[in-house]
């Protein structure tokens, strides 16, 4: 879902640019850059980005528009209550705001851009419901196919510092004795890609890591510090933020879970012959591919 969604968010951009580029300016041969005095113009730019993905981008932001023409004809609304609530449960995803807010950094999206397609998702999703229905025996049937990947296997949540240096080790130890705050620590020294992220590594079984640190994590009570730990990749000091014991599953406790993933797999597959039904109840003239 986030893959299309950015993938989306690219070729609509691409689109936009070329559009301004090529609004810009009634001069058709205005230059965009050079190389030894050689021009590059903004039609020759608006050429390669419209042949590129121009077509696609294009029918995106056709599709956009009829569902906010659907969206306002429906008369439907979305309250900041829903936004905040999707983005809290993205984020849940992601592994925190801390994460989500990297990851938009990364992809060079804006968190107004986020809001924006949470709106669209949302608006979406209230113009299929009254078209899908979830049945219990539809539930049942997808627990019991898939109920091994209910069942919770014991897990702990921890994060860690990892540095080279026994002696650094040692002393950074000391420092969070002595009330240290742990993420800046690790922000600051760890060495490994959860540093970004103050070294929180979420929920992992037993077996995912190295031996040493594993069995350290495991035997640590929640909340407790441990001194450093020697692996083949350096020393680690790991906090245990929590655990969760082995758990058979019921089909009571996600049943709420299971309809919603049916709900959106539905969804999907409805989404495409609904668009296609009211594109079809619009004019919709596309410079890109009318003849």
């Amino acid at each position: 879902m986030v893959k299309k969604w950015l993938n989306k968010k690219v070729m609509v951009g691409l689109l936009a640019t070329s559009v301004v580029l090529a609004g810009c300016s009634s001069t058709k041969d205005e230059t965009v850059a050079t190389v030894d005095g050689e021009k590059i113009t903004k039609d020759e730019l608006y050429e390669i980005l419209v042949n590129a993905s121009g077509s696609e981008a294009l029918n995106a932001l056709i599709d956009e528009k009829v569902v906010s023409l659907e969206v306002k004809k429906e008369k439907i609304k979305i309250s900041e209550d829903e936004i905040d609530a999707e983005m809290k449960n993205f984020m849940e995803e992601v592994g925190g705001e801390e994460a989500f807010n990297i990851a938009l950094e990364e992809n060079n999206i804006t968190e107004k851009d986020f809001k924006d397609d949470i709106i669209q998702y949302l608006s979406i999703r209230k113009l299929m419901e009254p078209l899908i229905e979830v049945t219990d025996e539809e539930i049942e049937t997808y627990f019991k196919e898939n109920k091994e990947t209910f069942d919770t296997i014991e897990q702990v949540d921890a994060r860690h510092i990892l540095v080279e240096d026994e002696t650094l080790a040692n002393d950074l130890y000391k420092q969070l004795k002595d009330g240290a705050d742990f993420a800046e620590l690790a922000k600051e020294h760890s060495t490994d890609g959860s540093a970004a992220m103050g070294g929180d590594l979420g929920f992992f079984p037993r077996g995912q890591m190295v031996p040493e640190f594993d069995e350290k994590a495991f035997a640590m009570e929640v909340g407790e510090i441990s001194e450093p730990v020697k692996t083949k990749f350096g020393y680690h000091i790991i906090e245990k933020l929590d655990k969760k014991e082995a758990k058979e599953a019921t089909l009571e406790d996600h049943k709420e879970e299971i309809k919603e993933k049916l709900f959106e797999n539905k969804m999907q597959t409805e989404y495409v012959s609904w668009l296609e039904e009211k594109r079809e109840k619009y004019d919709i003239k596309n410079s890109l591919t009318d003849e």
